[in-house]
């Protein structure tokens, strides 16, 4: 936020002895006052006076702030992770020194950190040339509610490192994602996801969402990528760019980010145009990834229709019909509002699509069929009970205010366990697996290591253009 910049010499009022002459009264009333407040109002008073043209020198060692921190002086760059349009992110361990070793970073629950993921932020862009517009209104966010939220099922932001025209977030460092999870077992031989992992990862990233939602976050942004695993199997929700703070009433969100939630997580409320919408938007994409995890393919796979040169929100037709295959279409009598969202009318038209197309109809066929068809083997990995998809269908729900809450759905029989015992699912996803999943890969190529490199910049307009110190060993290595 700029400040408002004092008077300049040529728009100095013309009565400078006036001036001068209310100051100096202002000066000898204040005598009158306890000195402790006259100093405070002859410092208000400094701040808007005209500066000397040379200000005078003034020590370092007397400044009352810590001089600026480098994000090299605190850690050594081990490679390049991914990048994304708000920029990079970097696998990072503490920096060593010949005199000194490696600080010790606890996390809230005492354990040790010991490696990290450092998000840089790409500065805004204006025009052809590279210009320097300020901090990112997404990167506000993420910053703002990164520091004030702290949960176990939430990924911890260690610090904020600014240097010049650079943004630096440190986190603690999360060898896999869902995503990637995902992709193991879908390789072949392909093989399930085993149903304690499941349960586990579930329970989890609905613990986490709870918390976020006890505290008026809706995240927005929830797909298998952003949900991080530690080495530990513990879930770790990440990337909060699109989280928003809501209120009772709601306030309308479409004013500020119109498009939100990857587009085969996003909820129909969403697809239908809804300007208030609420943290059920969260819990229909915790039920895509539900889905994907049994099936190991995300369960509606649309095609995102693009902005057009006005920047006008199309209706997602695909996406909505992708969704209408397998649940059905939505119909007043079950969704009392869905007349009242904006895109109704255009239901019409993916009803006709649908028509023709052969489809479950039902989540009760789509689920038998895929069961049937994913060959689960009853002792290795036993297929997931009834009580699955009950909880898939209650947060696949179409009416947003009949969708289970994360914490209605935290108490559902599916995470009793088989048992019947009523013991939580393990913190730990991967216990008792002796499957070892790969660590992410992470780059050392140095093009991937320059922020210089970051998507719609060039090389020559960023400064600080290597991270890394000294030449890269190899292209890639196992995080």
């Amino acid at each position: 936020m700029a400040a408002t910049n004092p008077p300049s010499s040529a728009t100095r009022p013309p009565s400078v002895t006036s001036a001068a002459t209310t100051r100096d009264a202002a000066a000898a009333s204040a005598a009158s006052v306890p000195a402790q407040i006259a100093g405070v109002k002859r410092t208000a008073q400094a701040a808007f006076k005209e500066p000397p043209t040379t200000p005078p020198l003034v020590k370092m060692d007397a400044m009352p702030y810590a001089p600026q921190r480098h994000i090299n002086d605190n850690y050594d760059i081990v490679g390049f992770i991914s990048s994304g349009t708000y920029g990079r992110v970097y696998k990072a361990i503490s920096r060593r020194t010949p005199n000194q070793p490696a600080p010790i970073v606890k996390h809230p629950s005492g354990r040790t950190i010991e490696a990290f993921a450092i998000k840089k932020f790409k500065p805004d862009k204006e025009g052809a040339e590279l210009q320097y517009t300020g901090i990112s209104q997404s990167a506000i966010r993420e910053m703002a509610l990164c520091t004030e939220l702290s949960h176990l099922a939430l990924i911890h932001l260690v610090e904020i490192i600014l240097e010049s025209k650079c943004i630096f977030m440190v986190f603690e460092y999360a060898e896999h994602d869902l995503l990637q999870i995902i992709h193991h077992h879908s390789l072949l031989p392909r093989t399930l996801i085993p149903a304690s992992t499941l349960r586990s990862c579930m329970h989890q990233l609905l613990s986490g969402l709870l918390y976020l939602h006890q505290n008026w976050v809706i995240h927005r942004d929830l797909k298998p990528a952003n949900i991080m695993v530690t080495s530990s199997g513990a879930i770790k929700i990440g990337d909060l760019g699109l989280a928003r703070l809501f209120y009772k009433p709601l306030h309308p969100l479409f004013s500020g980010d119109k498009v939100v939630v990857t587009i085969w997580y996003r909820a129909p409320e969403l697809l239908l145009g809804s300007r208030h919408y609420t943290p059920a938007i969260d819990l229909w994409a915790v039920g895509c990834i539900f889905a994907e995890l049994m099936t190991l393919r995300p369960i509606f796979k649309g095609e995102e229709a693009k902005q057009d040169s006005k920047k006008a929100v199309p209706f997602q037709r695909n996406q909505m019909g992708k969704i209408g295959e397998i649940l059905g279409l939505p119909r007043k009598s079950e969704w009392p509002l869905l007349q009242a969202m904006p895109e109704y009318p255009n239901l019409q038209t993916v009803s006709m699509h649908n028509a023709s197309v052969n489809r479950p109809v039902t989540l009760d066929k789509w689920y038998r069929n895929t069961i049937g068809s994913n060959n689960y083997n009853a002792q290795t990995s036993p297929p997931p009970d009834d009580s699955a998809l009950d909880l898939l269908k209650k947060l696949l729900e179409y009416d947003p205010l009949k969708r289970s809450t994360a914490e209605q759905a935290l108490k559902h029989p599916y995470f009793l366990g088989a048992d019947g015992t009523g013991k939580p699912p393990s913190s730990n996803c991967f216990e008792g697996l002796e499957t070892k999943y790969p660590a992410r890969k992470v780059s050392t190529e140095a093009h991937e290591l320059a922020t210089g490199s970051l998507p719609g910049t060039k090389r020559s307009g960023l400064p600080d253009d290597g991270l890394i110190r000294g030449p890269p060993q190899k292209k890639l290595r196992d995080g």
